[in-house]
């Protein structure tokens, strides 16, 4: 468990970069049409990958036995675990998160790469300011990967992304980065600590209630059916199952709800959110790179760029700090 041991955040963190580059180069096959199938839009890909999260998440509490670490409350006579008022909030905002993640990607006449920048840009620098609320102090090395993973994201926005930012895509990145605050708010006061029962019973509290309220969210949509997005999760739900991806869909939902247990495992390292949020933001933007060099070799994409390779570079100087910087720390507390 992630507050078992500090190393335990790098295991976490390879396991998240592991799933994150697949998922990110099957999403791009499948909504790009570069699998030989018709290319299927990101909100049409929703409801059946979700089906497939609810399976994982189920089997993985299920296999690991974590549920038995959740408050348990009764049904029919019954005990079944069950989310507090506050985990429950938090996977709400988790939720929250997964659904203004898809939807920014869908707006017109908006820079892809801008959004994302802005998200995980805005996630960066949140991680200090609910370190400062939550009294938790920030270290050097943190600071450092901090400012690295900064730099990263920023040499790929000036080389690539647009400006232009609609009303409606900058709600939907202003809901995203308020979820972000809160959720990382409630981690830090309910999880982010050293007793390994506490912080597994918030990791399976929020899990109970993030996916089951992402499909509720798809359900409604499907059912007002009104605009775009709302249009093509309904085609989702009638005709992506029968269709010739389904399975494709299967797996991409796979690694989504696997992506989103390992990354959530590396949010809830004890130590402050300035060193797990860049943790976290690295893996990503290095199976961001890995992903289009894969999509480039075998399915003829295109490459990544010099920005984005520069980008890369910045990260991989981000993480040497963020792991010599805690040996030195240590190393130099035993000579004192």
């Amino acid at each position: 468990m992630a507050s078992r041991a500090h190393g335990s955040i790098w295991l976490y963190a390879f396991l998240y970069f592991a799933g994150y580059a697949p998922y990110t180069a099957l999403t791009k096959a499948l909504s790009s049409g570069m699998l030989g199938f018709d290319p299927v839009s990101g909100p049409a890909l929703l409801p059946l990958s979700s089906v497939a999260s609810l399976v994982v998440v189920a089997l993985f509490l299920g296999g690991t036995g974590w549920w038995r670490s959740a408050t348990r409350g009764s049904l029919f006579g019954r005990k079944i675990p069950i989310p507090t008022r506050w985990t429950a909030l938090s996977g709400l905002c988790s939720a929250v998160i997964l659904t203004t993640t898809t939807l920014a990607y869908t707006f017109e006449d908006v820079s892809i790469v801008f959004v994302m920048l802005l998200m995980r840009g805005g996630v960066l620098v949140i991680a200090p300011i609910v370190d400062a609320l939550s009294g938790r102090k920030t270290r050097w090395f943190s600071w450092a990967g901090l400012a690295f993973s900064f730099a990263a994201l920023f040499v790929v926005f000036f080389e690539r992304s647009g400006f232009d930012l609609s009303f409606w895509a900058g709600l939907d990145v202003g809901l995203y980065l308020i979820a972000y605050f809160i959720r990382l708010q409630f981690m830090s006061r309910l999880a982010k600590s050293n007793d390994v029962e506490q912080t597994k019973r918030y990791f399976v509290e929020e899990q109970l209630m993030t996916t089951p309220a992402s499909f509720v969210i798809l359900i409604a949509a499907a059912l007002i059916g009104q605009g775009f997005f709302m249009e093509e999760v309904r085609v989702g739900f009638t005709e992506v199952f029968a269709s010739d991806v389904a399975l494709y869909v299967f797996a991409l939902g796979t690694l989504s709800q696997l992506v989103g247990i390992f990354g959530t495992l590396v949010f809830l390292d004890p130590r402050e959110n300035t060193f797990s949020v860049p943790v976290n933001r690295c893996s990503s933007v290095l199976a961001g790179v890995v992903a289009s060099t894969g999509l480039a070799i075998v399915l003829d994409a295109e490459y990544p760029s010099a920005g984005e390779l520069g980008g890369a570079g910045l990260v991989v100087v981000a993480i040497l700090f963020l792991t010599l910087g805690p040996a030195y720390e240590k190393r130099r507390a035993a000579k004192a």
